[in-house]
């Protein structure tokens, strides 16, 4: 694998309500803006042997942006979110990884 990246999801201070969260991270001198609608759930669970993402609309829009992001051209081969209960996905999920790989 690649350069990582490994996000963790802080809340601001502000009294004002929260829209979105967006973390920037850089890996081989390239910008990933990796961003969370403010009401997204997203739970990863592994059945024996298949793996199920439930999402409501806000969830399954940020995972579409995490992959739209991860497939943007300039993005270094290996590049990977790691995405865990305490970054991004419900409590009781199983950890998920979002993985670019250009070889075939």
């Amino acid at each position: 694998m690649g350069d990582g990246i490994m996000v963790s999801m802080a809340s601001g201070s502000s009294s004002a309500p929260v829209e979105s969260t967006q973390v920037t991270a850089v890996t081989d001198g390239v910008a990933h803006v990796f961003t969370w609608e403010a009401d997204a759930r997203i739970e990863v669970r592994g059945l024996g042997g298949e793996v199920v993402i439930e999402a409501n609309a806000a969830g399954l829009r940020t995972l579409a942006g995490h992959l739209l992001v991860l497939a943007g051209d300039g993005v270094p081969d290996g590049s990977h979110l790691h995405l865990e209960e305490a970054n991004g996905l419900e409590d009781g999920s199983v950890a998920l990884v979002l993985e670019r790989c250009d070889d075939e």
